[in-house]
């Protein structure tokens, strides 16, 4: 997903169901130069989600 996430942005966004951010993330790459950063914006994007996806699953453990 990291390599997609890097090579094509919008799509990233699209399998996360952010149809928003992924339309707002296209019009960033259609662009040479606003691809790199919809790049970055997609990786930090895709590390912040599975962080709160593992916080959660240790939250949870903890209220066991």
């Amino acid at each position: 997903m990291t390599l997609i996430a890097i090579f094509f942005p919008c799509i990233s966004f699209l399998l996360r169901g952010k149809i928003f951010t992924a339309l707002i993330c296209f019009i960033l790459q259609i662009t040479l130069i606003g691809w790199l950063p919809a790049a970055i914006w997609a990786v930090i994007s895709l590390q912040n989600s599975r962080a709160d996806k593992r916080n959660a699953k240790l939250i949870k453990a903890m209220k066991k």
